[in-house]
């Protein structure tokens, strides 16, 4: 298409249709305009209207349709003034023609694949066999030595609250909120502290262990089967699996019935992909 600026200017000098005119019947080969013996049709020009950018919604169809019609006019005036058609425009034309049929392809698949009977399928099935996992929310308090882990436990088990002796004396960043760590699943933490916790009760504290950051003592607060994500959270996910499984077993279905031949490596030098002056 012309620049923006060009089919602003076809609005600006567009008039309203005709309030009066006799509606016809038309179809997508409904000839709208004429240049020479070039027709330009109705559905060249619904075309063109889809692919303007999204601020030319706010201008009623009356001035968008002239202005589209004029846009189309001044394209092909200017088009049959071009008396060397560069090589380049028929292989763009070309690309972008499989291209689009390529989609058409696509989106006649996915509709047959993506229903939500499929969806629905796909989600029992993923989640059929699935074991239960915990999460945990646990909280520690971190410090340099074993003597002083010790001695906070000392303390916890003489009655003080964990998150009192944590604020305390815990050196780790979550020291000032009392040592909790929210909520984590199996593999979040490191080894050491991963066993200690799940050696636990709930509520119970654990005696001092060593990690690399240094040493613990903890507790577990609560233990809760890890959620399985909704539906609704990962139908996106769902149905571009379906897709894309669907079309590559088109793809193996189409290949297997036709004769692909592909170039050998060696056969083209790879830097000929940058040889933009060939299609001059």
């Amino acid at each position: 298409m012309l620049k923006h600026v060009t089919f602003l200017s076809a609005i600006a000098l567009s008039t309203t249709l005709n309030a009066g005119a006799i509606a016809q019947e038309v179809d997508a080969n409904t000839v709208i305009a004429k240049v020479g013996d070039t027709e330009i049709t109705l559905g060249e020009v619904i075309v063109a209207r889809q692919q303007l950018p999204q601020q030319y919604s706010q201008f009623p169809n009356s001035v968008l349709f002239d202005g589209v019609v004029d846009q189309l006019i001044q394209q092909q005036l200017l088009a049959d003034a071009l008396e060397n058609t560069p090589l380049g425009i028929d292989v763009t034309l070309k690309n972008e023609r499989r291209a689009l049929m390529a989609g058409e392809v696509i989106t006649d698949i996915s509709a047959e694949a993506v229903t939500e009977e499929a969806v629905q399928a796909a989600y029992d099935a993923r989640f059929a066999d699935v074991e239960e996992v915990n999460q945990f929310n646990a909280s520690h308090l971190l410090v340099e030595t074993e003597e002083e882990a010790i001695a906070a436990k000392a303390r916890i088990d003489e009655g003080a609250a964990f998150a009192d002796v944590a604020r305390d004396v815990s050196t780790g960043p979550t020291g000032p909120n009392g040592g909790n760590l929210g909520w984590f699943g199996t593999g979040a933490m490191v080894q050491e502290f991963e066993a200690a916790i799940t050696a636990l009760e709930v509520g119970g504290v654990s005696d001092p262990f060593e990690t690399q950051f240094g040493w613990h003592v903890a507790t577990l607060n609560e233990v809760r089967v890890e959620p399985q994500p909704t539906l609704d959270n990962i139908r996106s996910e769902i149905a571009g699996e379906l897709q894309e499984a669907a079309v590559t077993a088109k793809l193996e279905e189409l290949a297997a019935s036709t004769t692909v031949t592909k170039p050998e490596e060696g056969d083209f030098d790879p830097d000929i992909i940058g040889q933009i002056e060939l299609l001059e």
